[in-house]
């Protein structure tokens, strides 16, 4: 009399090592990539351009959304305090630039109101552009 139980079939394995490299590798790709992104930059639909030339480090970033908010370095600022805010960081650097980021529905008046207080306080100002 044989008590024991046959098996029938075969007994199936799931192996998990592969798995686990694909997710480090997976972990590793995001923190490299999320690395990368700048988390210092005010969302705006900026306009295109073909010629594009990259900036000196001495920066600037003002911001100008579509409702006329402006920021300075992500810091809101009044359009009054404009000129005063953009004078503290002249004796900072030598060579300054103003990088502008300004939303493509902004009117040019308000553009030009900023490129005036660059030019007054003698700051050199660049337009960011997206490509096309």
């Amino acid at each position: 009399m044989n008590l024991r139980k046959r098996q029938r079939g075969v007994s199936a394995e799931v192996h998990t090592s592969a798995m686990n490299d694909i997710m480090f590798f997976l972990l590793l790709f995001f923190l490299i990539a999320s690395t990368v992104t700048n988390p210092n930059v005010i969302k705006l639909l900026l306009p295109k351009s073909s010629s594009g030339k990259s900036v000196s480090k001495k920066t600037i970033v003002v911001s100008v959304t579509k409702d006329l908010k402006y920021y300075v370095d992500r810091q809101q600022v009044a359009i009054a305090d404009l000129p005063a805010k953009l004078a503290s960081y002249k004796p900072l650097a030598t060579n300054l630039t103003i990088v502008l980021y300004v939303d493509k529905t902004v009117a040019i008046q308000d553009v030009v109101q900023i490129m005036d207080i660059s030019q007054k306080l003698n700051i050199k100002l660049v337009l960011a552009t997206e490509p096309k």
